[in-house]
């Protein structure tokens, strides 16, 4: 029988720069920051991480590491409440819940890894094949940057589904919008889904009427048309438009998820295991939406999102993120390759598959 306690929690900081200029309907970047987490139990090390702000390493340091310390490294559910009732005067939504995000993937990798068994098949896989989706396509793409990566998805890859950023300057571009998907559409061709993501940028009769207007390109997924807060927005689009209507990425517990199933506010509910509480809060969260009947789609860090996706009933795909493909291929050993549309999670590797390679994310520590 296995009886380890924890010894020790680490958190180190990486930012790496863009490989060009990125920007959505709200926001623009030069740089991604991964707060990374290594766990370690007798001869093994469990891995989680999230990209967040720095101060994220400070909540794992300073408050999450002493709840973790000395745990038995198999009550991953012990460790996870321990957690989240530790934080209840810092407030769990932000950095607080990242950091709690990237100790609880770690501690389910440490598990898997000291039972000697892949993630997925410890949490219950009911599938070998995890859908994914190829996302980018920045607003600050000119149209032959968007053309060359769509295609690399579609036609190389076999990527058979694609994502958009659209709702530039806060939606105060609209025809450069529905000008950029055109250009999707052209460069992926009729048999590859087109979906657009415009980040909370738009007004509730201005995303029904940028629809309506892209009528004849078939976009199937219409992420944060509006602000994901506004539950009563989110239905009054989704009542209006033909592509499914998602949002949930920034969901940090469980009542939130259920709030926006219960208003009846998507067609398809994401949830990001690097913010909603990692793993074990994923889940969970899986459980409410099928309970309204809802599918789970996971947003951003496909390698965090795998072993879990494999073992979700109600899973409609991940997101194969430009940002984080492009640093957990940096990073990582053991990493997935998405061609022909999924990712296979290795059922021959212990934990998550992946292995730190620290000489290669060392040049980009910052902490």
């Amino acid at each position: 029988m296995i009886d380890t306690p924890i010894r020790s929690v680490d958190a180190a900081v990486y930012t790496v720069p863009t490989d060009a200029p990125e920007a959505d309907g709200t926001l623009s970047w030069d740089a991604t920051t991964m707060v990374l987490v290594q766990v370690h139990a007798g001869d093994a090390v469990g891995t989680g991480w999230t990209y967040g702000p720095a101060a994220c390493a400070a909540v794992i340091t300073d408050t999450l590491a002493g709840i973790v310390r000395d745990r038995d490294a198999l009550d991953v559910g012990g460790a996870f409440d321990a957690m989240v009732k530790a934080v209840r005067n810092a407030g769990r939504p932000g950095a607080v819940g990242y950091a709690i995000s990237a100790v609880d993937v770690a501690l389910w990798d440490l598990k898997a890894r000291l039972l000697e068994l892949p993630l997925h098949r410890l949490l219950g896989a009911v599938r070998d094949a995890v859908p994914v989706y190829g996302s980018g396509g920045f607003t600050s793409y000119g149209e032959r940057q968007l053309r060359d990566q769509l295609t690399g998805w579609a036609a190389e890859q076999r990527i058979p589904r694609v994502k958009i950023k659209i709702g530039q300057s806060w939606g105060t571009s609209t025809g450069r919008d529905l000008d950029r998907m055109r250009q999707a559409r052209a460069a992926i061709g009729e048999q590859t889904e087109l979906f657009v993501d415009a980040n909370g940028g738009y007004g509730r009769k201005q995303a029904i009427r940028v629809m309506r207007a892209a009528a004849d390109l078939d976009v199937r997924w219409f992420e944060e048309p509006v602000s994901s807060d506004d539950l009563d927005g989110l239905r009054e689009v989704r009542d209006a438009v033909a592509p499914d209507v998602t949002a949930g990425e920034y969901g940090y517990d469980l009542f939130y998820f259920r709030r926006m199933c219960a208003a009846g506010a998507v067609d398809c509910l994401q949830a990001d295991v690097s913010r909603c509480g990692g793993i074990t809060e994923w889940l969970r969260t899986a459980a409410v939406a099928a309970s309204y009947g809802l599918d789970i789609s996971g947003h951003c860090g496909p390698h965090l999102h795998a072993h879990a996706a494999a073992a979700t009933p109600n899973l409609r795909h991940l997101e194969w993120f430009h940002d984080h493909v492009r640093i957990e291929s940096m990073f990582f050993d053991g990493t997935l390759d998405p061609a022909g549309g999924v990712i296979r999670p290795d059922p021959a590797a212990a934990g998550h598959g992946l292995t730190l390679r620290g000489c290669d994310a060392e040049p980009y520590r910052i902490q």
